[in-house]
């Protein structure tokens, strides 16, 4: 009988799920958008009861697609944004929603981009506890602690009572499967400060910490987190180990598979976007040390790996085997991408123009700007398209920085800003912000390269890497070759599908990422000298624009009354 395995991966918009065989070939994949409550700029709050509906259904339109039937699918996996799931002393959905007095239960998860929690993550921050150095000196108010201090400070006392779990919502995917309360190293260790210590290399909760930053409830009694050593039902598993007991009757029955399926312990989605490309091609594990996964969503995570411990400041990490057994990952991220492009395009004047243009012509709009900025190089008789915005810059940072600053407070900048309104100008924007994009990401490899990476190739996966002018962009202005999946659409959630086969399996997970993780194209970066040296003026641009926004910074604070 030929052998399968499901993954599923919930991102920040849709719940996605693949299923595949034993050889990495996609039989069957499907996707089911997920409510997103976005009242306000920094408040973004989703449903566990949603998320898992949309999984329901785009299982059972996997499997169709896959024309396969339950008993072949031997392992199951998950993936996930790191978003904070809350809930109550029975396993139910509790509210974080503070517009309704908390009393929507509806929305209980606090989503990795929301920001309420800046406050929070700066007092954290003050206090220069050496927990810290394991997020670069810098929590991020994307992360969990500072997510759970708000709550803690925002809550009604009854309400924060209530509280029974607050997991990381790739966990929450293997508790709502499998009924168990285990926890991942990955969700743990890299999200929740969960840091290595002599007695405990693989992580353990620094009880010093939370005394430190106001949450001592959470070291003096149970810790809502999970992790604790003393309580069987919270194990830390590493990545795709088996969950005990595996799928459960309930949820079983609702995904249209066999109880007891073996169900791989989660990890956060940029994790599963590395497994499924970082053993691609590779010939061993050395390889490793030289690349770079980029996960390019609505956010962008870039994930590097080494054997010893690198400390780097504003990125996350160094993170002991919350992918691999013995490697340290070090985590950089861009804070808006795919998000911050439809931004730039959804506020210019001309975009109702273009996509009427693009509707007219078949496409979508980034095909439709593509073939514009093509169109326009030609017109003005340019020798490459990169030359259209010598005159056009942008600092992407307008969801704060991620890495290798650290710093929320950041915004954005666009230059060369004029009275045109038309799709040409429209054009020029995008691109500008393309190649941004790609600057931000050269200047967090600059950053993991001077501290001792070694990294000189790209390993992309996400929807953006299915925009030529994203890719090649990234190649050209880093000078790296982008190696890409060969299923771009379902890279992701085939690094979730990985961790089911290993979970079947229970082999080493790097042996399964060779065996089912496969290359695609390789694009290489420009060797011309004109359009190199143009490349490396627009990064120092980049670093300009930076450095002004720091010196406005710097005059407005002297000029406050």
């Amino acid at each position: 009988m030929a052998m399968y395995y499901l993954g599923v991966d919930v991102g920040t918009g849709s719940a996605r799920v693949a299923v595949m065989d034993n050889h990495g070939a996609v039989k069957g994949l499907s996707v089911e958008a997920i409510e997103t409550h976005h009242p306000v700029s920094d408040i973004y709050e989703q449903s566990t009861d949603n998320i898992w509906a949309s999984i329901v259904k785009a299982t059972h339109q996997a499997m169709a697609q896959a024309h396969t039937t339950p008993d072949a699918i031997k392992g199951i996996g998950f993936d996930a944004t790191c978003s904070l799931a809350v809930l109550d002393r029975y396993g139910q959905p509790l509210s974080v929603n503070q517009a309704s007095d908390f009393q929507d239960h509806h929305w209980n998860v606090i989503l990795w981009a929301d920001h309420r929690a800046v406050d929070q993550a700066s007092r954290i921050n003050a206090t220069g506890h050496p927990v810290l150095r394991y997020v670069g000196n810098a929590i991020s108010p994307e992360m969990e602690i500072p997510k759970t201090l708000w709550l803690k400070e925002n809550v009604p006392p009854a309400h924060w009572q209530a509280i029974g779990d607050l997991m990381d919502l790739p966990d929450y995917l293997t508790f709502r499967a499998t009924g168990q309360r285990h926890r991942s190293a990955c969700s743990l260790v890299c999200k929740c400060s969960y840091t290595p210590s002599p007695d405990r290399p693989q992580g353990a909760w620094d009880p010093t910490f939370f005394h430190a930053i106001g949450l001592a409830c959470m070291a003096d009694d149970h810790c809502l987190l999970g992790g604790d050593p003393q309580d069987e039902q919270q194990q830390v598993l590493l990545a795709g180990d088996r969950v005990e007991q595996g799928l459960s009757e309930r949820a079983a029955e609702e995904l249209g598979l066999l109880p007891g399926t073996p169900v791989g312990s989660p990890v956060i989605d940029a994790y599963a976007g590395a497994i499924a490309t970082l053993g691609a091609g590779a010939s061993s594990t050395q390889d490793l040390s030289h690349r770079l996964a980029i996960i390019c969503g609505t956010s962008s995570c870039h994930i590097a790996l080494s054997p010893e411990p690198i400390f780097v400041q504003g990125v996350w990490g160094p993170y002991p085997s919350v992918m691999l057994p013995g490697l340290w990952c070090a985590e950089g991220g861009q804070s808006s991408t795919g998000q911050l492009i439809d931004h730039v395009l959804a506020t210019h004047p001309a975009i109702e123009q273009a996509r009427q243009l693009a509707q007219a012509q078949h496409c979508d709009i980034y095909t439709f700007l593509n073939a514009h900025i093509a169109s326009l190089t030609q017109k003005l008789n340019l020798v490459h398209w990169s030359l259209l915005t010598r005159q056009v810059h942008v600092y992407p940072d307008f969801h704060g920085n991620r890495s290798p600053l650290a710093d929320p407070a950041r915004r954005g900048t666009i230059v060369g800003l004029t009275l045109d309104t038309s799709v040409d100008d429209l054009a020029l924007h995008y691109l500008a912000t393309l190649q941004a994009l790609a600057c931000q990401t050269k200047h967090i490899l600059t950053a993991l390269n001077d501290q001792g990476y070694t990294i000189n190739t790209l390993c992309l996966s996400g929807g953006l890497c299915k925009n030529p002018l994203f890719v090649q962009c990234h190649a050209d202005i880093t000078g790296c070759p982008v190696i890409l999946p060969e299923s771009i659409d379902a890279a992701v959630v085939l690094g979730a599908a990985i961790l089911g086969a290993r979970a079947a399996h229970q082999q080493d997970l790097w042996q399964v990422m060779c065996q089912l993780g496969k290359p695609g194209a390789t694009l290489h970066p420009t060797t011309d000298p004109q359009l190199v040296h143009y490349h490396q003026q627009r990064y120092r641009v980049f670093l300009e624009l930076l450095a002004d926004q720091k010196k406005y910074d710097t005059i407005m604070a002297i000029s406050s009354p």
